[in-house]
């Protein structure tokens, strides 16, 4: 038998224990729509030619950030940005910050604020007869991220 830790079942964070708050203009807002997000950094890795050496090396030398989403279609918030897109020509950018927080795990909790987020679009007006509620995917960009909380350790890990 194997002598070595394994992760408590407890420690699974429960996939809906999460806040989303969206600031625009220094107005905070319960984001409790979007039931769905997920951010992503994607690093751009640069390939280096080294002499003496046949293969490349690899560095990175910049990346970028990007946000998906669901929500319930009952918010008139991005749709806003939008609309003063299209009439002033000026893109406000805003912060979404997510917590992540299950009590019944001994991780605690995370916290990410997403900086200077852009939407990349979004739907105007949408209706189904046969559903039985709407909602809509939402997507952007970020400049920047901080991390004001971060997970603890799970024992075992070091």
């Amino acid at each position: 038998m194997l002598n070595h830790q394994i992760m408590n079942a407890e420690d699974a964070v429960s996939g809906s224990l999460a806040e989303c708050y969206i600031t625009i203009d220094g107005n905070r807002y319960n984001f409790m729509q979007l039931y769905k997000f997920e951010s992503k950094v994607e690093k751009t890795i640069s390939e280096v030619p080294i002499l003496g050496r046949t293969g490349k090396g690899h560095k990175a030398t910049g990346w970028k950030g990007t946000w998906t989403g669901t929500a319930h279609y009952n918010q008139s918030i991005m749709r806003e940005l939008l609309l003063t897109y299209k009439e002033k020509g000026l893109d406000v950018p805003f912060d979404i910050q997510v917590t992540n927080e299950d009590e019944t795990s001994s991780i605690g909790r995370q916290t990410i604020i997403h900086k200077n987020c852009l939407t990349s679009g979004g739907i105007l007006a949408k209706y189904d007869a046969d559903a039985e509620y709407l909602d809509e995917d939402i997507e952007g960009t970020f400049d920047d991220f901080e991390m004001p909380e971060k997970f603890n350790l799970l024992n075992g890990m070091r």
